[in-house]
C-alpha cells in the first residue's frame, strides 16, 4: 500500500452554483460538486485517480510548486 500524501486544494464557488476544486500540485486535476462536502469528496477521488494514472504510466509525481509559510498579522 502506498504512503498517504497530503495535497492542497483550491475550493471556489462556481458562478452557476456549487463548487469547483483544483489541485495546484497536480496539473489538470480538478473536479466539482453541488456542496462543499461533495466537492471535497470528489477531489479526494480525483486525486486518487490522478495518482493511479501516473503510477500506471510509470511517471513520477510532480514536484510541489507551492511553499507553505505561516504569517501572523
Amino acid at each position: 500500500m502506498a504512503a498517504e500524501r497530503e495535497f492542497d486544494v483550491v475550493l471556489e464557488s462556481a458562478e452557476e452554483g456549487g463548487f469547483v476544486v483544483s489541485v495546484p500540485d497536480l496539473p489538470g486535476c480538478w473536479t466539482q460538486g453541488e456542496t462543499r462536502d461533495e466537492a471535497l469528496a470528489n477531489a479526494k477521488e480525483a486525486i486518487a485517480a490522478y495518482l493511479d494514472a501516473l503510477n500506471e504510466l510509470g511517471r513520477p509525481l510532480p514536484k510541489p510548486q507551492r511553499e507553505h509559510v505561516k504569517i501572523t498579522a
